[in-house]
C-alpha cells in the first residue's frame, strides 16, 4: 500500500486517459483528429504550455453529458486509491465546458455524482474546486462565478489556471474579492512560468490561501522567507514542471532546496494523463531523482493534509487527524 497523502493540485480534465477519450467520443458522436488510442498517446508528447493546452482544451470535446463527468471523475479517484491518495482537492474549469455548450449544471451533477459517493466506494474524501481561465477575461470569471451561485454547496473554492504569462492575478481582483464575499477558499496558480511578483500578487491582491506551483519564489529570497514565515503551502507538481519545460531535467528540481528553506511544499500530479504519471508515481520518481529520504517522504504526506481545506468543521479536523496518523503510523518496508 503506498505512502497515504492528500492530492491538491489536480485538473480534473487533465485525467483524461486516451482510451476513455476514444471511448466517450464514440458514445458521443465526436470524430477525434487521431486514428487510435496509440496515435493520441503520441500526442501528449507536447513541447510547451501552450502545445499542451492546445491538445488539453482540443480533447475536451468528448465531454458532452453529465455521465461523462461521472466517469472521467470516478475513473481519476479508482486510480487515486491506487495511488494511497486519502484526500482529493479537485480542480475543474467550467468556461472550458460552457464555451462549448455545456452548462454548468450539466458538468457539477456529473462530478458531483462521483465525488459523493466516493469515500464510500474509494475511501478517499474530497473537494472541489472551480477555476477561472486566466487567458479569459475578467468579467467572464466573474460571469461564472455568478453561474456556479445555484452550487456552492458542492465547492469549497476558487482557482486560477491556464496560461500565466501576460495575465498577472491582479486582472481577476474583483471576482476573488466577490468569492471571498461567498466565504469561498482561494488558491491561484502563481510562479509557474510566471515571475515571483505573482506570487506576491496572488497573496495580496487575491488573498490566497494557496500557492499553486509558487516554483520561482526561491529567486526571491524576501518572498521565500514570507511564505516559510506565514506557512503558505506550495502546490508543487514536478513532472510537470519537466514536461512543460520549467525544469529540464527532474534531478534540476528546486524540491528539496525548497524543503532545506523551511517551505510548506507538496507534491502533486496536476494533469496525470498527460504529465507522465499520477501521484504516487511523482513520489517516487522525486525520491529517486533528488535522493530524499523516507522522513522527507513523510513530511511530503504529512504537509499535503496540513495543507488542506479539511478544517471547516470538527468532522473535517478529526478526519485530517485521522490521515495524519496514518502517514505517522506508515512503514515503509
Amino acid at each position: 500500500m503506498p505512502l497515504p497523502k492528500a492530492e491538491l493540485h489536480l485538473h480534473i480534465e487533465g485525467t483524461l486517459e486516451p482510451e476513455l477519450a476514444f471511448a466517450l467520443a464514440a458514445r458521443n458522436g465526436v470524430t477525434l483528429p487521431y486514428a487510435d488510442t496509440e496515435e493520441l498517446r503520441k500526442a501528449y508528447l507536447f513541447d510547451d504550455l501552450q502545445s499542451f493546452l492546445d491538445l488539453y482544451y482540443g480533447l475536451m470535446a468528448v465531454l458532452l453529458t453529465e455521465a461523462d463527468f461521472e466517469e472521467l471523475a470516478d475513473a481519476y479517484l479508482a486510480r487515486a486509491a491506487q495511488q494511497g491518495v486519502r484526500h482529493a482537492e479537485i480542480f475543474f474549469d467550467p468556461q472550458a465546458h460552457m464555451a462549448r455548450g455545456v452548462g454548468i449544471g450539466t458538468v457539477m451533477e456529473g462530478l458531483g455524482r462521483a465525488l459523493e459517493r466516493s469515500e464510500e466506494r474509494h475511501g478517499i474524501s474530497t473537494r472541489l474546486i472551480m477555476c477561472f481561465l486566466r487567458d479569459q477575461s475578467a468579467e467572464s470569471a466573474l460571469e461564472t462565478l455568478e453561474a456556479a451561485k445555484p452550487h456552492l454547496d458542492r465547492i469549497v473554492g476558487v482557482g486560477l489556471d491556464s496560461a500565466e504569462v501576460g495575465h498577472p492575478p491582479a486582472k481577476f481582483r474583483e471576482v476573488y474579492e466577490a468569492a471571498a464575499v461567498l466565504g469561498l477558499r482561494r488558491v491561484a496558480h502563481a510562479g509557474e512560468e510566471g515571475p515571483p511578483a505573482y506570487i506576491t500578487e496572488a497573496l495580496d491582491v487575491l488573498g490566497v490561501e494557496r500557492i499553486d506551483h509558487g516554483l520561482r519564489c526561491m529567486e526571491d529570497p524576501e518572498l521565500v522567507e514570507r511564505l516559510v514565515r506565514e506557512r503558505i503551502p506550495l502546490t508543487l507538481c514536478p513532472l510537470s514542471n519537466v514536461r512543460l519545460r520549467a525544469i529540464d531535467v527532474l534531478e534540476e528540481h528546486p524540491l528539496a532546496r525548497m524543503m532545506d528553506a523551511g517551505l510548506l511544499c507538496t507534491v502533486n500530479s496536476d494533469d496525470p494523463a498527460y504529465f507522465g504519471g499520477y501521484v504516487d508515481d511523482t513520489f517516487h520518481a522525486v525520491r529517486e531523482a533528488l535522493a530524499l529520504d523516507q522522513e522527507r517522504l513523510r513530511e511530503l504526506a504529512r504537509n499535503s493534509f496540513e495543507a488542506s481545506f479539511l478544517d471547516g468543521s470538527a468532522e473535517d479536523e478529526a478526519l485530517r487527524a485521522r490521515y495524519l496518523a496514518e502517514v505517522d503510523a506508515y512503514s515503509f518496508d
